[in-house]
């Protein structure tokens, strides 16, 4: 399929270059140059997921209470962990609102949707799109995340998990950071698409889905239910052998990534070019029509199972026939 302007897009202000491209990790035949170029996209230039590692690394070696303060349930340690998260989520989703919605630092220059985020809105707790994301990603998101996050320090620190010695197995060190978003994926379809299921959806998910034009805060806006089901996504390091540092790296990933994936910009323009990716038109296309791509581009399994909506028309138009 030939590749399709951005000056295209039917029912987007802006359309990034369509069809949507997935990992090529995946991709039969083998395609060996498509998955150095994907990986060197993610991890050798000014990405969110080389961000998330920058910052891992220096809450785990700066702000990191001590092992012997961890090992006993404490509120110091437990209020500072809750802190610093609420601190972090106030800092990207803020400063990425206010740079692309208070102050129009970019205009409307690579956002998908013409409109802003709704205020006077009958959808949205205390009638405003941003208080309502506000209310539910700082109040529940950050509570939820931070009990997972205590929870899985205080078991570490006494023994009880499986602990990574970095010297001991450095290639697996390394191949975490790679794995960790493909697991994310895969975990994030599955609860996803459960939480499609017409009853969850009405009592949890929809809260979430009250942002069509999304913004930075409506990353981790959601129910509490669905925040226990999307942060059990940081299971996966009570059962494998893992580092604190892929911890906190899987935490910001599935965070704060959340709120640049969901900013409704497709990057930070500076000097007239886009300089650094930041929306996911992938997700984009989501909030737009609800019954596909319940995964992230990581992973294909939404074109396995049938929901792969790749922004072309005729993409849409097969959606449109889905039952959910």
């Amino acid at each position: 399929m030939d590749v399709i302007s951005a000056k295209r897009g039917a029912r987007f202000q802006y359309t990034p270059e369509i069809p949507v491209q997935l990992n090529p990790i995946f991709d039969w035949p083998p395609n060996l140059s498509g998955i150095v170029r994907w990986l060197a996209a993610s991890w050798l230039t000014i990405s969110m997921q080389l961000f998330c590692l920058a910052l891992a690394c220096v809450v785990y070696f700066v702000f990191q209470p001590t092992a012997d303060e961890m090992k006993n349930l404490s509120f110091d340690w437990i209020a500072s962990i809750w802190l610093r998260n609420l601190i972090i989520m106030l800092s990207v989703a803020g400063l990425l609102h206010l740079y692309f919605y208070t102050f129009r630092k970019q205009g409307s220059d690579l956002k998908y949707e013409e409109q802003g985020q709704k205020r006077n809105s009958k959808v949205h707790n205390f009638g405003n799109q941003v208080l309502d994301n506000m209310f539910w990603t700082l109040g529940s998101g950050v509570l939820i995340w931070s009990t997972y996050e205590v929870l899985y320090f205080w078991l570490s620190v006494n023994g009880h998990l499986p602990m990574l010695v970095i010297v001991d197995n450095p290639v697996w060190f390394v191949a975490m950071f790679v794995l960790i978003p493909i697991w994310s994926s895969m975990h994030f379809y599955w609860i996803h698409r459960w939480l499609h299921w017409p009853p969850l959806y009405k009592v949890a998910h929809a809260l979430h889905h009250r942002n069509v034009n999304i913004g930075p805060w409506a990353g981790i806006s959601m129910h509490p239910i669905e925040h226990i089901f999307y942060f059990s996504s940081f299971l996966i390091h009570f059962v494998i052998l893992s580092h604190p540092l892929h911890f906190l790296f899987h935490a910001y990933y599935n965070t704060i990534g959340a709120s640049t994936s969901h900013c409704g910009f497709e990057g930070l323009q500076i000097g007239g070019k886009k300089r650094v990716d930041l929306g996911n038109f992938f997700h984009q296309l989501h909030h737009k029509h609800i019954k596909c791509n319940y995964g992230t581009i990581e992973m294909p399994w939404d074109r396995w199972f049938g929901s792969f909506h790749d922004g072309t028309d005729e993409a849409t138009k097969r959606v449109r026939k889905r039952k959910w």
